[in-house]
């Protein structure tokens, strides 16, 4: 296996906090160069994290011979753009959810990345958590029987126009919209866990007039397979609600999305569990290294350009009314 040199297109917060870490300790994978339109926090990042080279330009990044992939991790607008410069380079890529700005954009970035015939990657992460993974596995032994249906419950307080530090997503030009954020989560790790999902029909609204953007959403899903699944999210609650119940013929399996610290229930006829799976100390790090392995003919990566196309298209239809 050859180590793979990474070049990072913005090297901002979840770059320092979650990603670039992950990458630094995946087996067979270093960054190699990093990219921000500010060259000062660039070199930054570079001094600090002993990445070789840094740049103010994506072009740039590109053509340093040491890059052999790109990891695109600036806000969701820049994302179709890079995407495109990069399979033009012919560099694999690895870009951050939101894939993209909508499903329009993400469909043109999958094209050129196959008709450049370079691997697309969304880091959808908790598809490749040992967590989810064991939900899935779990569903596929039977453990609650047939699935049946499944019922999301998400809340949270809301964001304000005030709250400068949440930056992009409070700006709707750059993508900003809580849902937008938040919710391709849910709805991607749902197609992860139960297949496509086939028909989708919704309610939104704006409850709160510190929202930028409507703050309550509701769905009724319909998969590929015939589950059913009933989800609300809502980003003006006075607390946090985080829960996922997958029905089945013989039990219930209740989890967290987000808090990747809860127990994870399984309740059937005769039996009842409290699952817990110590999560990751770099969350980002079991994706990071499918990836990485994937990119050396060594296995597989759960998320790829046409997985998360999937969802990009559920989001688009629920935010846009349009498929």
């Amino acid at each position: 296996m050859s180590t793979i040199g990474w070049g990072i297109i913005g090297c901002g917060h979840v770059c320092e906090i979650k990603s670039g870490p992950a990458l630094m300790r995946a087996r067979n994978s270093r960054i190699v160069a990093v990219m921000r339109r500010d060259a000062v926090a660039a070199r930054d990042y570079a001094q600090r994290f002993g990445v070789p080279a840094s740049y103010d330009h994506a072009e740039a990044l590109l053509a340093d011979p040491n890059v052999d992939a790109v990891y695109i991790a600036a806000p969701p607008r820049y994302h179709h753009p890079y995407v495109l410069m990069a399979a033009a380079a012919g560099k694999p890529v690895l870009v951050e959810k939101p894939m993209a700005m909508n499903a329009s954009e993400a469909e043109e970035m999958v094209a050129a990345c196959e008709a450049a015939h370079v691997p697309l990657f969304v880091n959808y992460f908790r598809r490749a958590l040992p967590r989810f993974v064991e939900i899935k596995n779990r569903l596929a032994d039977g453990a609650i029987g047939e699935v049946r249906t499944v019922t999301l419950a998400f809340s949270t307080p809301g964001l304000t126009s005030e709250a400068g530090s949440d930056g992009w997503r409070l700006r709707p030009d750059r993508g900003g919209n809580p849902f937008f954020d938040t919710a391709c989560h849910h709805l991607d790790l749902l197609d992860f866990l139960l297949g496509p999902i086939a028909d989708v029909r919704w309610h939104s609204t704006r409850q709160s007039l510190n929202s930028p953007a409507n703050d309550l959403y509701t769905a009724s899903l319909r998969f590929e397979s015939g589950i059913q699944a009933a989800a609300d999210w809502c980003y003006s609650a006075g607390i946090t609600t985080d829960l996922m119940e997958i029905v089945g013929s013989n039990g219930v399996i209740a989890f967290p999305v987000f808090d990747l610290e809860a127990p994870i229930l399984i309740e059937s006829e005769n039996d009842a569990e409290q699952l817990t799976v110590v999560p990751e100390p770099f969350v980002h790090l079991p994706f990071m290294q499918c990836v990485v392995d994937a990119l050396n003919d060594e296995g597989e990566c759960p998320s790829t350009g046409r997985s998360a196309l999937r969802t990009a298209r559920i989001v688009d239809y629920i935010l846009q009314g349009r498929t």
